[in-house]
């Protein structure tokens, strides 16, 4: 009985969080559209408001078609198994009863998203096209080097808060946000979910001026609907993921929601607003500025661990 409640639960959730998806990428068309001082998708029901659900409708009925010469069953399953993924980190929701708890949350978090790289690489390798394959190598090795930093930050944090549940970091957080001491940690991990979630100003997978729109070149319609509704479910993830490390977030209170909405409006405000960075400087910025300073970082914190351990 209890497997089935879970089941159901997770079922809910997924439903809820392909909603959210549908309303995000609404928020990003309008934020977008007064950002570029024209109004954005306002006709499709009141205020716009059924849009993203006539564009799915227009995309999942629209032609499927595939490249003669792809591996046919990969080419397929790649957008499938990516959306898989972005749903299944849902399950680490740190729900106070009622659901999982996963007492290795983040090992688990870190473990579906180097996952994630698979699918990039083998969405661009199965299309058997030299462009999907030139973009799916790029949008690989930029994920893997801001997956570094970002594993980083988080033992970092782990090791302060001296838990991997996610529950522990609210309870942590109970008097003072780990945003206010840890500020330029909380930088560098928005932009590293910016890089790992490909999205300007590191949007080089759909880089469409240099690789006429990188790995995902060959799919339409379903296939790179799903791929894109990967791609905002990660974007809603990595803000609710924000909102707990950094900003102590009880996910029974209405200011975490507004944190949570505010945390993705960034991700569309940096769309709206930052050029695609230059690729000679994308390893440089990843190897160079960010592995440093997380490094230093997760020293500091070990020493303050050992510090309040030895005062204990």
């Amino acid at each position: 009985m209890l497997v089935l409640f879970s089941v159901v639960v997770f079922l809910l959730l997924v439903v809820f969080v392909l909603v959210g998806v549908a309303f995000l990428t609404l928020l990003e068309r309008s934020v977008l559209g007064y950002i570029h001082i024209r109004k954005g998708p306002n006709k499709v029901g009141f205020i716009g408001i059924l849009q993203p659900f006539s564009d799915a409708i227009s995309l999942f009925s629209s032609e499927q078609y595939f490249p003669l010469v792809s591996n046919y069953l990969v080419y397929y399953f790649s957008p499938v198994f990516a959306l898989f993924l972005s749903l299944l980190i849902w399950l680490l929701i740190p729900y106070l009863s009622g659901f999982v708890s996963f007492e290795l949350g983040l090992l688990f978090f870190l473990a579906c998203t180097s996952l994630g790289v698979y699918t990039v690489m083998i969405a661009g390798w199965s299309s058997n096209s030299g462009y999907s394959l030139l973009g799916g190598l790029r949008a690989l090795a930029q994920t893997i080097s801001y997956e570094v930093s970002l594993a980083f930050i988080l033992f970092s944090f782990v090791i302060l808060v001296c838990s991997y549940n996610l529950i522990y970091f609210y309870l942590f957080q109970v008097y003072v946000w780990l945003v206010f001491f840890s500020f330029p940690l909380s930088f560098v991990w928005f932009i590293s979910c910016l890089a790992e979630t490909n999205r300007t100003p590191f949007d080089f997978a759909e880089g469409e001026s240099e690789l006429v729109s990188g790995f995902n070149i060959e799919y339409g319609g379903g296939g790179f609907s799903l791929i894109f509704l990967a791609e905002y479910a990660s974007i809603l993830f990595m803000s609710l993921l924000f909102c707990i490390i950094f900003l102590g977030s009880d996910l029974y209170s209405i200011l975490f929601y507004v944190k949570l909405t505010f945390v993705s409006f960034l991700f569309v405000w940096v769309r709206g607003t930052l050029p695609r960075f230059r690729y000679d400087k994308l390893m440089y910025l990843a190897w160079s500025s960010f592995l440093p300073l997380s490094l230093n970082y997760l020293l500091f914190f070990v020493g303050v661990s050992l510090l309040i351990l030895s005062l204990l």
